[in-house]
């Protein structure tokens, strides 16, 4: 999962990014408009996190904006904007859910959880290969009814292949799933996670296996268990 924080206060902005990086996934962060509009319209995200109180504009009209472009990523406002009829505008303006600051950290992910659980049926809401099957939202990861404890790179990695199994996964592909926006990410360090998951499958019947195919990136097969 990769979430946009478009949020001008740099506390906040650490602080949510280390409940999102909690929860496994990944997250962008940007603290204008402008900024925020060219990551929505170069990126895919899952779950947009937009303040409504920007130096450069008005973060309503940023949502607006996003859904007059035909976005239709949920989106979650936060703002110091309590009031009954500032809430109803936001959610007029386009937003889907509407959290007002200072917030729990704990409910904060509750509702992440739950916009992406109503986004868009662009994938389905579990990811199966063989007896492997992940939850995106939770970043769960199960083989038959055993779980399998994963860090955040590994989530993002099988998130990755599971999406695209059966088919070969380029190289830079998953580079980019493990990396944050803007920062490279080295081959080796996405060979390292992928050999610790490697790991941590076999001997277990998975029904799927991870092949390297050599100059081309990765693919996840099924195979008899």
């Amino acid at each position: 999962m990769r979430l946009l924080l478009v949020e001008d206060n740099p506390r906040l902005q650490e602080l949510l990014t280390e409940s999102v990086h909690s929860a496994g996934w990944h997250i962008d962060v940007f603290g204008t408009v402008g900024d925020g509009q060219e990551a929505v319209a170069t990126t895919p995200y899952d779950l947009l996190l937009i303040d409504l109180g920007l130096p450069d504009g008005d973060g309503l009209d940023l949502i607006r904006d996003i859904r007059r472009d035909g976005v239709k990523t949920p989106i979650l406002a936060l703002t110091a904007r309590g009031a009954i009829d500032e809430r109803i505008a936001g959610l007029d303006a386009g937003a889907d859910d509407y959290l007002v600051k200072p917030f729990n950290h704990g409910e904060f992910l509750a509702r992440c959880r739950a916009l992406l659980r109503r986004a868009p049926d662009t994938a389905p809401a579990l990811l199966v290969a063989g007896r492997l099957s992940f939850d995106p939202a939770s970043g769960v990861l199960t083989c038959g009814e055993i779980e399998v404890a994963l860090t955040p790179r590994e989530r993002a990695i099988v998130e990755v292949l599971m999406r695209d199994v059966g088919r070969v996964t380029p190289k830079r592909k998953l580079e980019h799933a493990v990396s944050e926006f803007g920062d490279e990410l080295s081959t080796n360090a996405v060979e390292l996670s992928l050999s610790r998951l490697r790991k941590k499958l076999d001997g277990q019947k998975t029904g799927a296996a991870i092949e390297t195919v050599r100059g081309v990136g990765y693919l996840l097969r099924e195979v008899e268990p």
